[in-house]
């Protein structure tokens, strides 16, 4: 009963800042900080991505919502002081999205593939992760990217 009425809480707060957000207008939206990144396979892969960086409370809340393409190589990059659980949703999100949960050491813990556009469903990390990216819908299977795999960036301390 109580676990019910604290999800009932934080659900009515999320949607609160659905709310809030939805009706910013795109004069108001956050900018961001552009950084790059390079996620390596065990394949020996090395694929590079332009990234929006998130890192304030404000601009993680707006995250990639009401973009309506991306390309093939940008993507955001949400980052935490901290390791923690992580739990996103693709309220307003209009294209489809590979969440990619990334623990402190770089490494990836989790994949969530093809976040669907518009869902309030929760999409959650496996463990505490450092850092979280978004890139394009079906992008990590088509790039042969896995749990395991490792990404090179200043935030996780792997940049070379």
């Amino acid at each position: 009963m109580i676990g019910r009425a604290v999800r009932g809480i934080l659900g009515g707060l999320l949607m609160g800042v659905a709310i809030v957000l939805s009706a910013i207008p795109a004069a108001a939206l956050e900018s961001f900080t552009r950084s790059s990144l390079t996620v390596e396979t065990a394949g020996g892969g090395k694929y590079r991505f332009d990234v929006e960086v998130a890192e304030t409370p404000a601009q993680q809340a707006q995250g990639l919502m009401f973009r309506e393409t991306m390309a093939a190589d940008a993507g955001m990059l949400f980052t935490y002081a901290r390791p923690q659980p992580a739990s996103f949703w693709m309220k307003n999100t209009l294209i489809p999205l590979d969440m990619i949960f990334i623990g402190a050491d770089g490494r990836i813990v989790n994949i969530h593939a093809n976040a669907v556009p518009q869902s309030l469903d929760a999409v959650n990390s496996a463990g505490p992760v450092k850092g979280i990216l978004e890139i394009n819908g079906g992008m990590s299977a088509r790039l042969g990217i896995r749990q395991g795999d490792r990404v090179v960036h200043s935030a996780f301390g792997t940049a070379k």
